[in-house]
């Protein structure tokens, strides 16, 4: 199974649960798009425990209502889904965010919009 399908999954899965708090395997990939999550306030504090074994994802909700409506993995090992910057896409007009690997490590598509660089879209949150 694809771990990063698996991590959008249990955190999908936790804001539809209501909980506070979900833990998945760590790795440094999972580890890079939990942090960007958090960033663009998807997502709360992540801290790393167990070893250094389990992330510990806090998830954030407004108004009782959760943060993420939709987390979606794009790019899978069975079918790569890659993007130049000229055609980075636009989640609901810009109040969704789509998450790139490129060159210059994990970023959101305005980050690499701005830095002019594409790459393998990840997912799409909104």
């Amino acid at each position: 199974m694809d771990p990063i399908s698996n991590m959008l999954t249990i955190i999908k899965n936790g804001y539809l649960a209501r909980k506070l708090f979900v833990t998945a395997p760590n790795s440094r990939i999972k580890k890079e798009i939990a942090k960007k999550l958090a960033e663009a306030g998807y997502i709360g504090e992540i801290t790393v425990s167990g070893d250094k074994r389990i992330l510990k994802i806090e998830l954030l909700y407004k108004d009782k209502e959760p943060m993420v409506n939709e987390l979606k993995r794009i790019s899978k090992p069975s079918l790569r889904v890659y993007t130049s910057s000229k055609k980075i896409p636009r989640i609901l007009r810009g109040r969704g965010e789509v998450f790139l690997s490129t060159p210059k490590g994990i970023l959101t598509g305005a980050q690499a919009r701005k830095m002019k660089t594409g790459g393998e879209i990840l997912l799409k949150i909104w």
